[in-house]
């Protein structure tokens, strides 16, 4: 007895550490974020406009270097400490510190940094992009594993009514009130719904897969998702305008601002390539002394560094006259590029236009199609019942029936099929309209 017990808590443990995880579509969408390798580069694009800004701020410091030199000189040399030609081998050395500062370039350290600033922007925006669509991606892939789902219950459900028809034509064929051909459509039914089970339960393997490696999750046996609670929660997003959806779109969509953050680094970059035209003024300091031992007598290291030690400090103006016009160049294919910055705010205006006004219409037809489905459902089903009826008190064959039974099939199936083309549709809008993806409802 007590052995008996130990191996039923022992099964139980097993079943329970053999439960699969159901993922939903929140944990997908943020497991992705965490994990595709798209999003973090974008998120190394970022750190590259810190190291940016980190070297702009670095202009504004002293530039300072330390130099030292040891040799030994044979023959004929000159004393460096004193400047005298004699014969003889000796060890000398001499280092010192140089500074240089920059006074003025032409505002240029501080363009740099701005343009580090805007460049943060534009990759935090490329960012926010990358996620969301990502987040979209994630999304529909999910959807489909859930009418996926959905379709497979269409079909176990009906094939239970079916097989509940062949017992009861069974028993009507043996007791002679049903034709033994009755039976065989009724069988033949029941074969090719247990087919299409079977097909249906390979869909959801291969859409599973096809989410897990999205989520580069390897262990596609102990996937699974979460496929129930999901259904159409609109915010009202539907009935609003679709130019006031464009309009938040435009202030909202990663895409413009990219776009706009791409003009100002042009115009920057413009700046920048004006600067080399303005002279330059740095300040400059030097440090340098030196020990020898070429003419006695030989002082101590200590003593020659402090005797033979020098100070240089001044001022240096650096004025661009001739460059091989390559300060013009640069200014002009900045402008270019300025230019071409414009035309591309300017198109990806007109592309998030058409995008948000396809997804309206797409939305507002995806419910027609839902709502059809509905309607052609109540009546698919009305129908059905109708024929079931008639098929159990024999007032009709069962060819009749199946066909009935096949049309309410495919309505069932085309209303989950509407039903999640919608939902995505729908959220797709909400994304357009300014709605996050964390707070998109289901």
């Amino acid at each position: 007895m007590k052995r008996s017990i130990i191996i039923f808590f022992v099964l139980i443990g097993i079943a329970s550490q053999a439960q699969v995880k159901k993922w939903t579509l929140k944990e997908c969408v943020v497991h992705a974020l965490e994990n595709n390798i798209s999003v973090k580069q974008s998120e190394l694009d970022i750190k590259v406009t810190d190291v940016e800004k980190l070297s702009a701020v670095g202009n504004f410091l002293p530039s300072i270097n330390g130099s030292m030199n040891v040799s030994k000189n044979t023959g004929l040399n000159f004393d460096p400490t004193t400047g005298n030609a004699f014969t003889n081998t000796y060890l000398s050395a001499s280092g010192g510190v140089s500074m240089n500062y920059t006074l003025f370039n032409g505002l240029q350290n501080f363009r740099e940094i701005q343009r580090a600033k805007i460049s943060k922007m534009a990759a935090q925006f490329r960012l926010t992009k990358m996620k969301d669509d990502i987040s979209l991606f994630v999304a529909n892939n999910y959807l489909q594993v859930i009418l996926n789902k959905a379709n497979l219950e269409v079909l176990k459900s009906q094939n239970r009514v079916t097989k509940e028809q062949l017992q009861r034509t069974q028993d009507l064929v043996d007791a002679g009130v049903l034709p033994q051909g009755d039976l065989l459509e009724i069988k033949a039914i029941d074969a090719s719904e247990r087919q299409s089970i079977v097909s249906a339960e390979n869909t959801i393997q291969v859409s599973l897969i096809s989410l897990a490696q999205l989520l580069l999750i390897k262990d596609y046996q102990n996937f699974d998702i979460e496929d129930e609670g999901y259904n159409v929660v609109d915010e009202g997003i539907s009935n609003k305008d679709v130019y006031e959806i464009i309009e938040n779109a435009k202030e909202n969509r990663a895409e413009v601002k990219i776009a706009k953050k791409n003009v100002e680094l042009a115009k920057k970059d413009v700046q920048l390539a004006k600067g080399t035209y303005v002279p330059t003024l740095s300040a400059f300091f030097g440090y340098d002394t030196r020990y020898s031992e070429a003419n006695p007598p030989f002082l101590p290291l200590s003593d020659q560094i402090y005797l033979n030690d020098g100070i240089g400090y001044g001022l240096r103006l650096s004025i661009p006259i001739l460059n091989g016009f390559s300060a013009r160049a640069g200014v002009q294919r900045s402008q270019i590029n300025l230019e071409n910055s414009k035309y591309q705010l300017e198109q990806a205006e007109l592309d998030l236009e058409s995008t948000v006004y396809q997804a309206y219409v797409d939305a507002r037809g995806s419910l027609k199609s839902y709502e059809a489905a509905q309607s052609a459902l109540e009546s698919q089903e009305l129908a059905y019942e109708y024929a079931k009826e008639r098929y159990d008190v024999g007032l009709t064959n069962a060819f009749d029936f199946s066909q009935s039974k096949l049309r309410y099939d495919n309505a069932n199936i085309e209303l989950n099929r509407t039903k999640y083309d919608y939902i995505f549709k729908l959220k797709v809008l909400e994304l357009y309209f300014g709605i996050s993806v964390e707070d998109l409802k289901f």
